[in-house]
């Protein structure tokens, strides 16, 4: 037989699948192989196979018209991809809702409105050229000044004073150009401080003796005396990361809210034609993870331009974060809001005994006495979860963390319970109509409970990438949904609504944290890190007072970090040293590991996936009932396939 070329063999394989078999079960990337891996027993390798090609995942199909390229372009860029097509899913390529918001807030800056929602409904390029509108200018809101008093948000709220000092901060680190030169970096962050009004925020006491946060006019904050340099030009390139590193620490004991000290900058010079490093650091009470999308790249912009003699001129905000916290205090007193307080009753009411060596002491147990463990995923399983498993589970990447740890936690405990209930954090920024928050900088965090339960789930076979762990990703999906509205109700009830905060109170709490910091793009690992490219060891670093008391019992987080050679997943594990034993923290991270393993693992079987209840909010239809649709569906399907063969 003549040899067909490979993509020849795809394509065709993409249209056989497709008229075969039902959407959620047709591959969304193929990967050819000489063989299959196999282990000693003759079976499938299925940890030796590969990791998908995200760029081979492309449609193919070229865009058709000024806005589809656009678009394509941008799903690149954002993605870390060499290119996408106009028919290529935003999420099955590995975008989140978080990366959503910076695509919305890429297509502004190259003329097209979209939101992020429009993002999470439409997906491809095609879809999203249809629907965009022009950028333009946006209408001016009078209502929306964002200088002035700025109302304490639920999770400000919750850490109280502690949120207040000095040393609450989080920093980025990227390449700095050569020769930036301190009027370059000073220029541009006069262009970054008027346009981002938390930057400029500065803590005071009220009348009755209460902390004001309050956001300066533009000009209100001196740059110049925000901006250090440190002289590296005798540091090689490899030792560059840990000079940044320590500039950071001492940047961070410079800050000062009560004085309006938000921020500062500084620049780590390497001498002339060689990439330094550009460290920013902010008070936690102005920033948060999402809030690095837009400070980065507007430094940037700012810097470039001025060092080509131009006016810095950045983008405008959609939303003020004084307008947003505003929404949300004026959202706790909503009957719908307050309606939704049974339901976080009933999720908080059972008490969650895990098996920790004592009780959280917040005397006792703060942030000098924190152990950390972190484990990375590897490369070809990171692919799967961060992109196959969510399109095949119609999921997002933090459920699928969750899974993996709400197993482990079940399945390292030796008091046979399989519940566990976990305070999870996310970026806040939830769609409300009116508003768009793509481009705002603030402390926007949120917080909510969530019970997970594995009850009934064959962990075992779910680590070794059976069907089993199909299920537990399915049951941890639908319980980090089952919560009232949109998770944010239970900060708002608890912390700024005076009725219903001491009944939320009088409940036990959570133990666990879990915070999945999203994704980031990442220099070369393998070689120079480029002038702005992300650097360092950790997408953003963060530090806190030694003295401030720990939250939880034990933390986890996980971030995703582009590389040139693919995803890279890295997961946490933080605890009080005097409240888990390293043993025990080591059994639950080796558990999270083998868990999200054999979920990547399972991805690989061509009938992975599936929906879920919470995929059909309009109809009422229990788990069962799907899988026989689904079912049914392959089967009609694959009818006149059938009657073509005979």
């Amino acid at each position: 037989a003549e040899a067909r070329p490979v993509e020849e063999l795809l394509g065709a394989l993409r249209e056989f699948t497709a008229e075969r078999l039902p959407d959620p079960m047709v591959p969304s990337v193929f990967v050819p192989l000489d063989r299959l891996p196999l282990t000693a027993n003759g079976k499938v390798d299925r940890r030796a196979l590969p990791a998908p090609d995200y760029d081979g995942k492309v449609s193919g199909r070229e865009p058709r018209t000024a806005a589809e390229t656009v678009f394509c372009d941008l799903f690149a860029e954002v993605l870390g991809l060499e290119r996408a097509g106009a028919d290529d899913s935003f999420f099955e390529l590995g975008g989140d809702s978080i990366s959503s918001m910076q695509l919305a807030s890429r297509a502004r800056r190259a003329g097209y409105a979209v939101t992020p929602r429009q993002v999470f409904e439409e997906k491809t390029p095609e879809r999203l050229a249809a629907v965009a509108g022009p950028a333009g200018a946006a209408a001016e809101d009078v209502d929306d000044i964002g200088t002035g008093e700025v109302p304490r948000t639920p999770v400000m709220l919750a850490l109280g004073e502690r949120a207040l000092r000095p040393r609450f901060a989080q920093w980025a680190v990227v390449g700095a150009p050569g020769g930036l030169g301190r009027e370059v970096l000073t220029a541009g962050l006069v262009a970054v401080l008027d346009r981002h009004d938390m930057l400029r925020a500065r803590v005071e006491t009220g009348d009755d003796g209460e902390p004001l946060l309050v956001a300066g006019e533009p000009g209100t904050a001196d740059p110049a005396d925000l901006v250090t340099r440190v002289d590296a030009g005798g540091a090689d390139d490899g030792s560059l990361d840990a000079v940044a590193g320590r500039a950071a620490r001492e940047a961070v004991e410079r800050l000062d809210p009560r004085a309006g000290v938000m921020l500062q900058a500084v620049w780590v010079d390497a001498g002339p034609g060689r990439t330094g490093r550009l460290v920013l650091v902010v008070h936690h009470l102005a920033v948060d993870g999402v809030s690095w999308r837009v400070l980065v790249p507007d430094l940037a912009m700012a810097c470039e331009a001025a060092a080509a003699g131009r006016e810095p001129v950045l983008d405008p905000v959609g939303t003020s974060f004084r307008r947003w916290a505003n929404l949300l205090a004026a959202q706790a007193g909503d009957p719908g809001r307050v309606a939704e307080l049974p339901a976080w009753k009933a999720l908080l009411g059972d008490p969650d005994p895990l098996p920790f060596t004592r009780a959280l002491d917040p005397a006792r147990d703060t942030a000098e006495t924190l152990r950390r463990r972190s484990w990375t995923v590897p490369a070809r399983e990171a692919a799967i979860l961060a992109g196959r498993t969510p399109a095949a589970f119609h999921c997002g990447v933090h459920e699928v963390l969750l899974a993996g740890l709400a197993g482990a936690v079940a399945r390292t405990r030796q008091d046979g319970r399989t519940a566990v209930l976990v305070e999870v954090e996310g970026h806040g920024r939830e769609p409300v109509e009116g508003t768009d928050l793509s481009r705002t900088v603030g402390w926007f965090t949120s917080t909510h409970p969530v019970r997970l339960d594995a009850a009934g789930v064959d962990l075992a076979g779910a680590a070794a990438g059976g069907p089993a762990a199909g299920a537990l990703l399915k049951a941890a999906k639908e319980q980090v949904r089952a919560v009232p509205g949109d998770g944010l109700g239970h900060g708002l009830l608890r912390h700024l609504n005076a009725g219903t905060g001491p009944v939320l109170a009088a409940l036990p709490g959570p133990q666990i944290g879990f915070n999945y910091l999203g994704r980031f793009t990442a220099g070369s690992r393998r070689g120079p890190v480029g002038p702005w490219q992300m650097a360092g060891d950790t997408a953003i670093g963060g530090s806190a007072d030694p003295g401030m008391p720990c939250e939880h019992a034990l933390e986890a987080a996980a971030a995703i970090v582009d590389t040139p050679v693919g995803p890279e997943l890295t997961l946490t594990l933080s605890w009080p040293a005097a409240v888990l034993d390293e043993a025990a923290a080591e059994r639950l991270g080796r558990a999270w590991l083998d868990l999200l393993g054999g979920l990547a693992a399972h991805t690989a079987d061509p009938a992975a996936g599936g929906h879920t209840p919470s995929d059909f909010p309009l109809l009422d239809l229990a788990q069962n009932q799907i899988e026989e649709l689904e079912a049914g569906l392959a089967d009609e399907k694959a009818q006149p396939t059938h009657r073509k063969l005979w």
